[in-house]
């Protein structure tokens, strides 16, 4: 199987080119050592031999996660029920359930936040130029 790879740009003057030692670089114009290659980019950008695999961490930062999309999660849903309540689409009924539900919700979001020590904005995340998530 053959695809390209990049672009090639020809020079007409005499200077010469400086080639970037980029190991990435090397990776692409070489079938030579790749085992070398790789150290060498492990080497250059900082990866880790070995993953980091504390528990604690792994619990807390897991549940960190967890519990951000629970938090967006219910942050939609009530959204749309108001925006269904606002739009008359629901009962009298299903407006009482709905909203039960919702502070149940919240309630126990709360108290799972107290247990593992997070606060809201430890629930939050920065997505750059789109801004915060909550």
């Amino acid at each position: 199987m053959h695809r390209t790879l990049a672009a090639v740009h020809f020079r007409l003057d005499s200077e010469p080119v400086t080639v970037n030692q980029d190991p990435l670089d090397k990776l692409l114009a070489s079938a030579g050592d790749l085992a070398g290659i790789a150290n060498g980019l492990e080497r250059t950008h900082g990866l880790p031999s070995r993953i980091d695999a504390d528990p604690e961490r792994l619990e807390r930062g897991l549940a960190q996660l967890v519990l951000t999309l629970i938090e967006l999660l219910r942050q939609l849903m009530e959204r749309q029920a108001l925006a269904r309540m606002e739009q008359g689409t629901l009962t009298e009924d299903e407006i009482e359930r709905l909203g039960e539900t919702l502070m149940k919700l919240s309630e126990r979001m709360d108290e799972l936040k107290t247990h593992f020590g997070f606060e809201d904005r430890d629930l939050n995340l920065d997505l750059g130029p789109l801004g915060n998530l909550l």
